[in-house]
């Protein structure tokens, strides 16, 4: 179930959404320290997360689903934001280099087919975050977070999820030990108690925050016996001379020996 842009934008104006931007946006920026030069996708409701990434990524695009809602962003400027269907999202073929997923995976009715969309247009070499809220975490039970609705997973599903779409999972991390409070105290302190939950309180994060690679399908030849050899396929990550060998093929062209 998707959360109604308005609710969103409500609770990162308040004074609790906006330590959630400064805490996640840490994770994130651990993740990807750069992204210069490169096509930035966010999809669902990225927008303040996208901020830091705009001011030296090539290109930065919003797309928010028809069941969210769409709002305009930035608020001077150039709109970034498009309104879409999930399925069918209006980019070509391996144009993206970084998809960042946030209250998009847990809210999609149809995951699967989300996935394989985001496969399509992520380009060879490219990166996937999805920020999902975990099972044991408070900010998927309290109603007054932002990650209450929808499905929340725990990060051995996200992980076997992925792996099922065809990207490879690479690197973990875990953010919002703070529980959702408007409490002054609880606030001011959200930095520290951050610091003391990534070292101590482990799988009771409000979400986790998991970067993973395009996966390409290979044929790998072994031999059985003397005589017969066979291919069991193999996946692997993507690198960038994929895409030349991918639109060779596309056009009918024979592979070079």
């Amino acid at each position: 179930m998707w959360t109604d842009v308005l609710d969103l934008n409500d609770f990162y104006g308040s004074r609790l959404g906006q330590m959630t931007v400064r805490l996640l946006r840490a994770r994130l920026r651990e993740v990807w320290p750069s992204v210069k030069g490169e096509t930035v996708l966010g999809l669902g409701y990225a927008t303040p997360f996208l901020r830091p990434f705009m001011e030296e990524a090539g290109r930065t695009l919003a797309f928010m689903p028809g069941p969210q809602g769409v709002t305009r962003w930035p608020r001077k400027g150039a709109n970034h934001t498009a309104f879409v269907e999930e399925m069918d999202l209006p980019l070509p073929d391996r144009s993206v280099d970084k998809v960042l997923l946030v209250h998009a995976l847990e809210s999609s009715e149809q995951v699967r087919p989300f996935l394989r969309e985001i496969w399509r247009v992520m380009a060879d070499g490219g990166r996937l975050i999805s920020v999902v809220p975990t099972r044991a975490g408070l900010w998927s039970q309290l109603d007054r977070s932002p990650f209450y609705q929808g499905h929340p997973y725990s990060p051995g599903q996200v992980a076997g999820l992925l792996r099922a779409n065809m990207f490879a999972p690479m690197r973990q991390t875990r953010a919002l030990y703070m529980p959702p409070t408007t409490s002054r105290l609880a606030l001011r302190m959200a930095p520290t108690f951050e610091r003391y939950g990534r070292r101590w309180l482990g799988r009771f994060a409000g979400v986790s925050v998991i970067e993973s690679g395009k996966q390409l399908y290979a044929g790998v030849a072994e031999r059985t016996s003397h005589e017969i050899a066979t291919v069991r396929p193999k996946l692997r990550i993507a690198a960038s001379r994929d895409t030349h060998i991918a639109a060779r093929n596309e056009d009918g062209e024979a592979p070079a020996s």
